[in-house]
Parts: structure tokens; sequence; C-alpha cells
């Protein structure tokens, strides 16, 4: 039974069926389009649309087929057109005519816009209570590291020198601001489009900020055409998820470079890794590899959506049914991403040796050294040139800047006295950057405190 039929007669035409049934994807929201059922039974009740009575029946009805779903005592029947089909003839089914009564004042248009809603705002949850679990890994395993020196870089060129702690805390700013995002969009999910019809609202007397209240909403939508055709909440949540992806997809490079025995900074644990088909030596980073190679799928689920919707009239139109697909594959993707990440950085093991050894071999000290002789009175364009061309006699001669003796130094300037080797010391560069966000290991040790606080 279509819930449409009585315009049109016969058979649908099974081609028809194939394009337009969407239960195949949308069954996953049986809960949240039950809940919403319930709630607006509860209301049409209250203001007197349905007697009392019909809004207890249908409402025990409703918890009933929940209760079943949930439990596997009742299959839903993926012949229907939708999920909302299922629901209210499995209803009707059960409680005889009180079921028909379920949808008056109702469109499937705005009773859809209120799944998704109510769906995402789920699944926002679920993403930050992952991504938060990610932050918390990062600061677990860049505590154990506050003062493992290692390059930092510029262009992929060693550049100056930073701890491991202070590299997998930019990682973990990069997801706070990602968890802030979910949750300011959940804000403007959580707002109530039922009430608004198919299109033009409805002549029955209904208590939308009561609806509003029993589902946790914010508040209510202000323009009927605008709540059944919004699809700006998905939007911006598709536009979040890939700009989380993309900050995974970097840590994941990340580590893919690590791995390497060109680097060799990082060694995933055997359960987090694969092997090759032919050669037996190989143990590859697949897990990083793969989040890095799903963040274009997340991408394109955003253009899905940006495209479907650039040209459509008001109000509701059924290219707007393409939202869900695209939706649920951004979310299972970024939850299978989220959920790999902590437990393979929580057991992999770093080499501090071969960081330090990177470190050492870079010049990356270069600009601290430039910074010494600032601090004995020569101006900084002058110490430039000075060091640069001590970089320059040292790559000439196989040399590093703490390798040189104290008399090639004085060929250079007159101001280096024994000092120096102090002042270049790696650990000594990192520890002297002791600002508010810096590297120096007590400054990274505040980052991580306060990180944690807002983890609450």
């Amino acid at each position: 039974m279509k819930l449409w039929a009585g315009r049109t007669g016969g058979d649908v035409d099974e081609r028809l069926s194939a394009i337009n049934n969407s239960i195949g994807f949308d069954s996953r929201m049986y809960k949240q389009d039950i809940t919403g059922s319930i709630a607006h039974a509860t209301m049409l009740g209250k203001v007197g649309v349905i007697t009392p009575e019909e809004s207890e029946q249908i409402v025990a009805g409703l918890k009933g087929i929940l209760s079943d779903i949930e439990s596997g005592a009742l299959q839903i029947d993926m012949t229907c057109e939708d999920i909302h089909t299922f629901v209210e003839a499995t209803l009707t089914a059960r409680i005889g005519t009180a079921g028909k009564k379920l949808h008056t004042a109702r469109s499937r248009n705005d009773q859809v816009a209120l799944d998704i809603r109510m769906y995402l705002a789920d699944q926002i949850d679920r993403t930050v209570d992952q991504a938060k679990d990610l932050v918390s890994a990062l600061c677990d395993v860049a505590e154990g590291h506050i003062e493992t020196v290692m390059p930092g870089y510029t262009h992929l060129q060693r550049a100056q020198p930073v701890t491991l702690g202070h590299y997998l805390m930019a990682y973990a700013q990069m997801l706070l601001r990602d968890i802030d995002r979910l949750e300011d969009c959940k804000a403007r999910t959580l707002i109530l489009p039922l009430g608004s019809g198919a299109l033009a609202g409805t002549t029955y007397p209904l208590d939308r900020p009561y609806v509003a209240e029993l589902l946790g909403f914010n508040g209510i939508s202000m323009n009927s055409l605008d709540g059944v055709s919004d699809r700006d909440f998905a939007l911006e949540l598709l536009s979040d998820l890939s700009i989380l992806m993309m900050h995974l997809s970097r840590f994941s490079e990340e580590i893919c470079l690590w791995n390497s025995w060109e680097f060799k900074f990082v060694t995933l644990a055997d359960n987090f890794s694969t092997g090759s088909s032919i050669m037996p030596q190989k143990k590859n980073p697949d897990i990083t590899e793969l989040v890095r190679g799903k963040t274009g799928r997340v991408y394109g689920d955003l253009m899905t959506l940006l495209t479907a919707m650039k040209a459509l009239p008001l109000a509701y139109n059924k290219d707007m049914q393409e939202d869900k697909e695209a939706l649920f594959d951004a979310i299972d993707t970024v939850d299978l991403s989220l959920s790999v990440l902590p437990p393979m950085l929580r057991t992999a093991t770093f080499h501090p040796e071969n960081m330090k050894k990177a470190a050492a071999g870079g010049f990356i000290n270069a600009t601290d050294c430039a910074d010494y002789m600032v601090k004995k009175g020569v101006p900084f364009r002058d110490a430039y040139g000075v060091c640069g061309r001590l970089v320059r006699y040292c790559v000439e001669q196989g040399k590093t800047l703490e390798t040189l003796t104290l008399d090639e130094y004085r060929q250079f300037s007159p101001v280096f006295d024994a000092d120096v080797y102090q002042a270049i010391d790696l650990l000594t560069c990192v520890s002297q950057r002791d600002i508010p966000g810096g590297p120096a290991p007590r400054r990274v040790l505040e980052t991580i405190a306060h990180t944690r606080q807002r983890l609450g």
C-alpha cells in the first residue's frame, strides 16, 4: 500500500519502485521516525485533534513496534516504500483505525525532515565522542614525549627543532576545532520542521513548541517552505566531516612517512599493520593509507549534496531524497576512520633516537645560532648571513654546527664563545622556546592540561 495511493491507480511499475523506494537506506532511521511519531501523536492528543484515548493507543503501539524492532521480534519489510510507510502500516495492522490517524496534520515532507535532523543530531554526538577519544590518545602519547626532540618541517624540509609531544598536540588542536564545529552544527540541526506540512503548514491547531520540547529541540522553524526544503544543516555537517577527514588524512600521511624506513620514527603494532602478498619483508601502514584515501569519499559526499541542492526551487523536491545516502556514507566513513586511529596510536612504538638523529643532521638549530649572535649584540640580518655561511661551510666539510671547533666558529665571527655549544643543543633550543603554545616541555604540558580540560 502506497501512502499516496488514490490519485493514481493500478500497479506501480517495478522500475519506478526501484528508483523511488528509499527503505533500503532510510530504514536505519526507524528509531527517530518512531520517536518523532510518538511526540506528534502525544501533541495531537493534547490539542484535541485526536482523542486522548487514541493518542495513548497510538503511542503504546509505536513503543511496541520500536521494542520489537530492537529485540529482533519484528523485521523491517524491505519491500515497503520507505521507513515511514512501514511504521504506519505496521501500527495500523496492530491497533486498527487509530493507527490511520497518526499522520493527521503531517506530511512525509516535514516528517522526513524531522527524522533526518534527529538522526544527524544523534550521530553528531557519536562523532564528537570518537573525536574526543582520539584527542585523549594524542594527549596520552604526547605526555610521554615532551622531551623527545624531532625535526619540525616546512616544505617537508627540516626546519626547526620541536618535540614529538608538541607535534602530536597540533593535531589535538585541529580535532578540538572539529568538535566545536560539530557541536555548533548540532545546535542548528535541532530546529523542529514538524508542522510545516507539505509546504504550507496545516489548518489544525498544532502546538509545535510542545513537540520541540518533547524531542529536545532548540526551537521551531519559522517558515513552512523553508522547514521542508532546508538541508543546510546536512550540508554543514558534511562540510564539518570533510574538514575532520582532512585532518585525519594529514595525520595519516605523517604516520605513513614516519613508518617508512627512510624516516623510521614510528613502528605500528603488528595487529594494526598488513603485509604483502609477494614481498615477505613488507609491513604496511594500510590503516592510515585507507583513512587518507577515504577522505576523498567524504569530500565526494559533500559535493553530491551540494550538486543535488544547487538549483532546486521551493519547496520539497524528490531530488532531496538523495541527501541520505551521501550523509550516511560520510557518517559511516568517519565513524570507521575515527574508530581505528586511537588504538593504532596507543599501540605504536616511537623511536626517539631516530628522531634525534634526524634533528641533529638537518641544521635545524641554525636559527638558534643566529639568536645566540643577536643576544651578543649582532643585528639579526647580519647574524642570519653569518649562520648561513656557517651551514654552507658545514655541508662542504661534512660537519654539523655541534661538531665545529670554536676556532672554526671564530673564523666567521669573533662573538662566538664556548657557550655557543649550550645554545645550539637541541633540547636547549626547544626548552628556550618557552612561550604559551610553544614546544618547551612545560608549555606542552600546559597545552595537554588545557586540552584535557576542554574534553570535559
